[in-house]
């Protein structure tokens, strides 16, 4: 967010969560409270200590892409929470949660219990960027109550922007997504 600063961009934060049945989850808020909130919770239920060797340094960077700490918890590990409980505390916080890459074979809701339950308030339902528009609207047909949208889910920097959505909103805040999410006073999600 610093870094965006004297930019025209609007970074909203966020985190990635993988609960404990494996689901990717992200949760977006509005403000870093919220995100830094989110993040001890989960820091909370890891388990595990990063082995460099294995899987490399987790580095934190500053807004000058200066090194300021090195994470030592296992990032890449599920917490031991379960999904019900991870959206609720991300609604808790005032977030808005959204099923990760919901077509992918690992990972997702539909692939980790085989469906999604009624009880899981998503605000959105995530596609990669593997699946086209129109075999999504067939093959999630059951799931048009929740809006689907398009991330990067990127890893590496040139990953960055291959998989968008486009809203149709008055400014780029977290409260317009929201409103288009929900389609609300004539905000919505365009479709690709």
């Amino acid at each position: 967010m610093k870094a965006a600063e004297s930019k025209n961009i609007v970074v909203l934060p966020g985190i990635e969560v993988c609960t404990s049945e494996e689901i990717h989850l992200l949760a977006i808020f509005d403000n870093l409270n919220s995100v830094f909130d989110m993040q001890s919770l989960v820091f909370s239920h890891l388990a595990g200590i990063n082995d460099p060797e294995a899987f490399g340094l987790q580095i934190v960077a500053n807004e000058f892409d200066e090194v300021v700490e090195f994470q030592n918890r296992l990032l890449i590990g599920a917490i031991d929470l379960p999904v019900e409980q991870v959206v609720d505390e991300i609604h808790r916080r005032g977030g808005a949660a959204i099923a990760s890459h919901i077509d992918r074979e690992s990972f997702s809701v539909i692939s980790q219990l085989g469906f999604i339950p009624d009880t899981l308030r998503f605000e959105a339902l995530e596609l990669s960027s593997h699946i086209r528009n129109d075999d999504a609207r067939a093959r999630f047909t059951s799931f048009s109550h929740s809006p689907l949208i398009r991330n990067s889910d990127a890893h590496f920097l040139e990953d960055i922007g291959k998989n968008t959505s486009e809203y149709m909103i008055e400014k780029p805040t977290f409260h317009e997504i929201l409103m288009a999410l929900r389609s609300e006073d004539g905000r919505t999600v365009c479709e690709s």
